[in-house]
């Protein structure tokens, strides 16, 4: 990978080495997240393998007097081996000392042409700097359902996802999908209806005031997946607790029982393929628990 020098500051990646001097800089740039925060994250990150060509961990820059600036990158080839690579943009800060510094660090970041870029917690006050670096929204909020009061599902049976059970009746990039996101902690189920097997993953979310009886949805084939078969997953997810499921979307979805909350955690993307609603394998929100 290229170097950049800069005034004595240069961009290089991220090696293991790195990795405790990189959380201690991301525990200043984000005080709110804990030092154990970045350790989990970072850990995260050791224990995948990024597609060949690609950062594992993402960028630095370097000074004569340590690192002053960081980007987590996580690439993640998509639908197998000859699918597409998207990149989810994370944690992105630099000493205020070395703000004139900082374009080497994102420009090695969005120097891969074909990638499809992600950003999927931005802050609020980023969004103009995102839509003026090229950004286009892809959700523009998110919708609160309560899947227990659907009328759709009627004929589903919904489960936990069995790898020993499953995993031969699905693709084998998605059963590796599956069995990775339920290692994360997130709650993979199947609906199977009419002989057809249809996996859905949730990740629990801590929404406050409502509290622990929410999740999100974090990946699906299509949303429509999840429409069809929201009472039966409502019934299930009532059983343990859960009443509330979190949608991305562009406003109110036909089919489902709640409210649309416009500009609500809204994702972006740059180059490559519109990416799916509701779709955040692999990404910090999954990895992190962003």
């Amino acid at each position: 990978m290229s170097e950049d020098n800069t005034d004595r500051v240069r961009r290089r990646e991220i090696t293991v080495a790195d990795l405790p001097s990189v959380a201690d800089l991301l525990d200043v740039g984000f005080p709110d997240r804990g030092h154990s925060y970045w350790r989990r994250a970072l850990d995260a990150l050791q224990g995948r393998a990024a597609p060949a060509g690609y950062p594992q961990f993402g960028y630095l820059l370097q000074s004569e007097t340590g690192i002053v600036g960081v980007i987590l990158l996580i690439f993640t080839q998509v639908d197998g081996a000859d699918g597409p690579v998207r990149c989810n943009i994370s944690s992105w800060y630099v000493d205020p000392a070395y703000r004139l510094h900082a374009a080497p660090l994102i420009n090695g970041a969005l120097r891969f042409k074909t990638v499809t870029y992600l950003n999927v917690s931005p802050a609020e006050h980023t969004w103009p700097i995102l839509e003026a670096q090229g950004y286009t929204r892809y959700t523009d909020g998110q919708f609160a359902s309560l899947p227990l009061l659907s009328l759709a599902g009627f004929g589903a049976k919904v489960r936990p996802y069995e790898p020993a059970r499953d995993d031969d009746r699905l693709p084998g990039g998605e059963a590796a999908l599956l069995a990775d996101h339920a290692a994360h902690g997130c709650l993979v189920l199947v609906c199977e209806r009419g002989g057809a097997l249809v996996p859905l993953v949730f990740l629990p979310r801590d929404v406050r005031p409502v509290g622990p009886v929410v999740m999100q949805l974090a990946y699906c084939r299509d949303t429509s997946d999840f429409i069809r078969s929201a009472g039966a997953i409502g019934r299930f997810l009532a059983r343990r607790g859960v009443a509330i499921v979190l949608c991305d979307g562009q406003g109110p979805i036909r089919g489902l029982v709640g409210r649309f909350f416009k500009n609500r955690s809204p994702k972006y993307f740059k180059g490559g393929a519109r990416p799916r609603l509701n779709d955040l394998a692999y990404t910090e929100a999954v990895l992190f628990g962003a």
